[in-house]
């Protein structure tokens, strides 16, 4: 009889323990020209957040675009413009704004980049190097940026990121390091 229970209870452990490993949340691995960052994405509170970005990771979008926008003591954003500053071909129609998710712009966060407009977000993202509580919902425009991820290794390189010099370029780009910080891939890892 005891063998039937420890049998039993070994069983519902290791059921436990394989549903617990299916609801993990993804991981990204993104290579830049100054080192990689290791990203986890908060599937269960920003879904369309994160499907999108990985829908853009897995088609190699990421590839070439480069961190276009570094303000120190604030974040890095990129994802979207080629090292010309063009945007690159291909970008999908914008997404649904999830800043109501609960998470916050945090350090080390990972969060959706967006015009004026709450629901324009499309490939760009931004890290956060500091807490920016004024980007969480309701931010200045009612609305707040949708985090979907957070840095789990590699924040040194987002923080080395933020940090290169930069220059003005124009009226449009401002805060543009002077050497491009390539975006060289952005791989979900299994």
């Amino acid at each position: 009889m005891f063998k039937k229970l420890f049998g039993a209870i070994a069983l519902c452990l290791l059921a436990a323990t394989c549903c617990f490993a299916a609801e993990k949340n993804p991981v990204v691995l993104m290579e830049t020209s100054l080192g990689n960052v290791k990203i986890e994405l908060f599937q269960k509170e920003a879904p369309i957040s994160v499907k999108n970005f990985i829908e853009y990771a897995n088609s190699g979008y990421y590839a070439g675009t480069v961190f276009h926008r570094i303000i120190p003591g604030f974040m890095a954003q990129g994802g979207g413009l080629t090292a010309e500053l063009q945007p690159k071909p291909g970008a999908r129609p914008a997404i649904k704004n999830e800043a109501d998710n609960g998470l916050k712009n945090d350090r080390g966060t990972i969060a959706m980049a967006r015009t004026s407009d709450p629901n324009s977000a499309t490939s760009q993202f931004f890290i956060n190097v500091v807490n920016n509580n004024s980007l969480n919902r309701p931010s200045f425009d009612g609305y707040g940026y949708a985090v979907f991820g957070k840095v789990i290794d590699g924040m040194d390189v987002a923080d080395k990121i933020v940090s290169a010099p930069q220059e003005r370029k124009n009226a449009v780009f401002q805060n543009v390091p002077k050497t491009p910080i390539l975006i060289k891939s952005v791989k979900v890892l299994k």
